[in-house]
C-alpha cells in the first residue's frame, strides 16, 4: 500500500473525528478483522489483538500482545508509541483515564473487547463503527483506482482455475494450483470457495476431497487482494460439453447479472440492485430460489474487506461515485444445481464501469 493512500485515509478519518467532536478514536483489530485498522494506519495484526488510539493531533499509540508484533508495528509506524502488553484493553483504559469520555470513540463493533465495549466507550461503538464504515464504503478516486488494478489478478486467476480443472482432480488440488499462482504474483491473500457436482450441489464450500467428474458444474468465487484491496470474480464451468438444461439455467443467471449491473448508478440503492436480479428469477418461475433458504446475498461492497451492508432487497445504502462492489446472482437452480456468476463494478458519475473482463460464459472444459 502506498504512503499516499495511507496518509489520505488517515486524514479523512481525522476530519470525520473533528465533525463528530472526537479528540481520540480507539480502533481494534485482529488477524481476521483487520480492515478497520488497515484503513486507519495500514498495518495488519498477525498475532493477537491490536488496539490503536488515533488522535486528531499528536502521536498514534498502539498496544499489541507479542514482542515480535511490537517490533513489526514499530518498524511500520516509526513515529508511533508502541507498547507490548498482555491485556491491551486494560492498558488502553488506563491510558484514557485522563481523557474526557465524551471526546473518545471506539470501533469496530465486530471485534471490540468486552472490557472496552461494556464501559463508557461502548456508548460510542455503533456511531464510530458507522462513521468508519461510511469512509470505507465511499472511496476516494485513488482507492477506487487501486481496487481496479487488483481486478486483473482475479481475471487472470480464473484463467488459471479453468486450466487446472481436469476430470479426476480433487478439489483441493485445483485450489492448490490457483493459490500457488496467486502467490507467484505477489498475492498471498485470496478468499476462495468452490463447488463441484450436479443438482445435488446446493452451495460452495472450502476445497474438499471430491474428484471432478464428467458433467460436473464447477463453481468458484475468487477474491484476491492487491495493493491492500480485494476484488472478486464468480464463474461456473462444466466438465465436458454443457447439457441443454445447464445452458438454459445459466442463461437466467446471465440475464440476472446484466439486470443488476444495469441499475448500478449514483442514487440507486443496494436494494435496487438486488431486486433487479431477483425479479429475473421471478419472471422465470424461480422466485423461491432467491430466498434465504437457497441463497445468501446478491453481492456486496469491496475494498479492504467486504464493505458495508450486503446487496439484499430492502438495504437502503445509496450508491455514490467510486463505490466498488461485486454483483452476483449466485443461488441454487432446481434442475442444474448451484450456479455462480459475478462481476466487480465501479460506480461512475452516470452509471457504472464493469471492471471484470472474463466473459460471462458457461465455460466448457474438454474431457
Amino acid at each position: 500500500m502506498s504512503h499516499l493512500l495511507r496518509d489520505q485515509r488517515c486524514a479523512r478519518v481525522r476530519h470525520a473525528m473533528g465533525q463528530a467532536g472526537l479528540d481520540l478514536l480507539v480502533v481494534v483489530g485482529d488477524a481476521w478483522r483487520s480492515d478497520y485498522l488497515r484503513f486507519v494506519v495500514d498495518v495488519t495484526p498477525m498475532e493477537g489483538v491490536a488496539v490503536v488510539a488515533l488522535g486528531r493531533t499528536g502521536p498514534t499509540c498502539v498496544w499489541v500482545q507479542h514482542p515480535a508484533e511490537a517490533a513489526r508495528w514499530q518498524q511500520a509506524l516509526p513515529a508511533a508509541v508502541v507498547v507490548c502488553v498482555a491485556d491491551p484493553a486494560t492498558a488502553v483504559l488506563a491510558h484514557l483515564a485522563q481523557v474526557p469520555a465524551s471526546a473518545v470513540g471506539l470501533a469496530p463493533s465486530q471485534v471490540a473487547p468486552l472490557s472496552l465495549a461494556a464501559g463508557t466507550l461502548g456508548k460510542t461503538l455503533a456511531a464510530c463503527t458507522a462513521m468508519l464504515d461510511g469512509l470505507m464504503v465511499n472511496k476516494s478516486l485513488e482507492e477506487a483506482d487501486a481496487l481496479a488494478r487488483s481486478v486483473r489478478l482475479a481475471d487472470e486467476g480464473y484463467a488459471v482455475f479453468k486450466q487446472a480443472a481436469r476430470v479426476g482432480r480433487r478439489e483441493f488440488e485445483l485450489v492448490a494450483d490457483v493459490e500457488a499462482w496467486f502467490r507467484s504474483q505477489g498475492c498471498p491473500e485470496n478468499f476462495m470457495i468452490l463447488g463441484s457436482g450436479g443438482p445435488e450441489l446446493r452451495s460452495m464450500h472450502p476445497a474438499g476431497e471430491r474428484r471432478l467428474a464428467p458433467g460436473d458444474l464447477v463453481t468458484t468465487e475468487l477474491t484476491p487482494c492487491a495493493d491492500g484491496y480485494y476484488t472478486q470474480i464468480c464463474r461456473t464451468l462444466v466438465m465436458g460439453e454443457p447439457s441443454q438444461a445447464q445452458r438454459d439455467a445459466f442463461a437466467v443467471y446471465r440475464q440476472a447479472l446484466e439486470a443488476g449491473i444495469a441499475v448500478v448508478r449514483p442514487g440507486a440503492t443496494h436494494g435496487d440492485v438486488a431486486k433487479a436480479q431477483n425479479d429475473v428469477f421471478r419472471q422465470h418461475g424461480l422466485g423461491d430460489y432467491v430466498t434465504s433458504q437457497y441463497t445468501r446475498v446478491r453481492g456486496h461492497g469491496l475494498g479492504l474487506f467486504v464493505d458495508g451492508p450486503h446487496v439484499l432487497e430492502g438495504v437502503p445504502l445509496v450508491l455514490e461515485e467510486n463505490m466498488t462492489l461485486v454483483v452476483h446472482p449466485n443461488t441454487y437452480h432446481p434442475v442444474a444445481g448451484y450456479i455462480v456468476l459475478g462481476d466487480t463494478v465501479r460506480v461512475t458519475a452516470n452509471g457504472c464501469e464493469v471492471l471484470t473482463t472474463t466473459p460471462r460464459e458457461l465455460f466448457s472444459v474438454p474431457l
